[in-house]
């Protein structure tokens, strides 16, 4: 075992390393498991601003993963995406709560296909849906939470996952950032209110970017007005650029319901 000597304090690496996580645990996520009144439980990552204050209100984000995201360690949802929205809200000063759930691997944010199919079967929530959407209300009750400010966001499968949340819950989104995702078409009136930016690669192979377009076609025959990016050249990576852009982070931070 090293031992580090700084003037007369003697520390071994073992106290060193749990010192550094201490300190950086106020900044990062901490690892939970809900457990849904029907019994079904999903692993979660949330992080909470050190400095909230009681008797304000802050955002909520709740950040949906893709894919190749999904498993059982509590910590995968963590790799793409969603590190980014923390840092900068730390480094814009702007407070906030994140919630992470975690998909297991036979399951799925919702059951629509990624090719352009207008017949898309979402009546039933899938189950990782239905929890998550306790565990958003669990947040909303249990933190305080602005509910003229809360987000949802998601890539891949998750942006399929971010579409099919705000047309299940129309009344209480502030915005959506859905990145190379695809939803209902036929329940484009229902969220035509919402401020939605969408974003996608024009070369994905994945995710065809057909299913993006759509939506913001249907959405402004709705009546809505959404934003849409389509980067060139850009395969089933669409999240690298979004989340590096603090335009498009402060666009959803200052989103907020009449």
């Amino acid at each position: 075992m090293k031992i580090i000597v700084t003037g007369i304090i003697i520390l071994t690496t073992t106290m060193v390393s749990i010192l550094i996580m201490k300190a950086r645990a106020k900044e990062d996520f901490q690892a939970k498991i809900y457990h849904s009144p029907q019994g079904n439980t999903i692993p979660y990552q949330i992080y909470i601003s050190d400095d909230l204050e009681g008797r304000k209100l802050y955002p909520l984000v709740i950040f949906m993963h893709g894919s190749s995201q999904r498993g059982d360690n509590n910590i995968n949802q963590l790799i793409l995406g969603v590190r980014k929205i923390r840092s900068f809200s730390i480094q814009n000063n702007e407070p906030v709560i994140i919630i992470a759930p975690q998909v297991p691997y036979h399951d799925q944010w919702v059951n629509i296909p990624t090719d352009s199919n207008p017949s898309d079967n979402t009546a039933q929530a899938t189950t990782s849906m239905q929890v998550t959407i306790h565990l958003m209300n669990h947040i909303i009750q249990s933190f305080p939470v602005d509910k003229n400010r809360i987000y949802v966001t998601g890539l891949s499968m998750g942006g399929f996952g971010t579409w099919d949340l705000i047309q299940r819950f129309p009344d209480i989104f502030a915005a959506a950032i859905p990145v190379c995702g695809g939803g209902d078409k036929n329940k484009a009136e229902q969220i035509m209110h919402i401020p939605i930016w969408a974003f996608h690669g024009e070369k994905d192979t994945i995710v065809d970017p057909n299913r993006s377009r759509e939506m913001i076609a249907a959405l402004k025959n709705a009546g809505g007005n959404p934003k849409y990016t389509e980067y060139k050249n850009v395969s089933h990576d669409a999240w690298t650029p979004t989340y590096s852009d603090k335009n498009v982070l402060k666009w959803l931070f200052s989103q907020k319901k009449p």
